[in-house]
């Protein structure tokens, strides 16, 4: 059972690596775009591009999230996290035991994968936070794992630590954030790589910025389940977990 709750966020452009400052993408048709990525950005286990899905929610496999279709599991939780101001959603975190994975599609040239960039960004962000960065070769390619200087509850210092994780499509860029014990030990990561792996990115054929968000939106539920689905609202935290989800039956 898949379960959704909705939590507002902050802005997107305040995350490392989510900045636009490029001039605006043209459309392109996906397969020429694709043809014209470097060979290393081979994605044969996924993350796919709609076009190389027949039909990504068939049988219930995966969710309409607009820019994103993403997986269904057994105990998955689905936090959709909204801006504060404007209402749109700016991520969807997966959460699935003790960790979660973070996700959000970005709109990328034609021509060339943004990866090797936003980590050179992720890691000058994080050590101007006082953290430390370590870039290893994960399950997906190239990660950064990271640890942050934190606050606890109590009052306490602490350090939260993070991977973030990425790879590059045809025009698009999908980044992962893995939080919770995947990120403290990587050995226990195999269902969240299967997650990111199973995704599903809709890029569209709008002209976009690099950078930009590809646009997502909330799932369409039933009538009857549409009190369950708008449950309250509430502020990001990125490296905390939040209250118990609402179930959608």
């Amino acid at each position: 059972m898949t379960v959704f709750r909705k939590r507002r966020g902050k802005d997107d452009e305040d995350l490392p690596g989510a900045t636009s400052e490029e001039e605006a993408d043209t459309a392109a048709p996906a397969d020429d775009a694709a043809a014209a990525l470097p060979a290393a950005t081979s994605r044969d286990a996924g993350p796919y591009d709609i076009t190389e899905v027949d039909d990504p929610g068939a049988d219930g496999a995966r969710v309409d999230l607009g820019g994103l279709w993403l997986p269904g599991r057994t105990g998955l939780e689905v936090r959709v996290e909204a801006d504060q101001t404007t209402g749109e959603v700016v991520a969807v975190t997966l959460v699935l035991g003790e960790a979660a994975l973070q996700l959000q599609p970005f709109a990328a040239p034609r021509s060339e994968g943004i990866w090797d960039e936003v980590r050179t960004e992720i890691r000058a962000s994080i050590t101007q936070q006082g953290g430390t960065v370590d870039e290893v070769d994960g399950p997906l390619g190239s990660e950064l794992r990271t640890r942050v200087p934190a606050r606890a509850a109590d009052g306490t210092q602490t350090v939260q630590p993070a991977r973030f994780v990425g790879v590059d499509g045809p025009r698009w860029f999908l980044r992962g954030v893995i939080t919770g014990q995947a990120a403290v030990d990587p050995s226990t990561d195999a269902e969240l790589v299967a997650l990111f792996r199973d995704v599903v990115v809709v890029r569209g054929d709008d002209p976009m910025a690099p950078r930009d968000l590809i646009p997502l939106r909330l799932p369409t539920f039933p009538a009857e389940e549409a009190t369950a689905a708008d449950t309250e609202r509430e502020p990001l935290e990125p490296f905390e977990r939040g209250p118990e989800i609402t179930e959608i039956r």
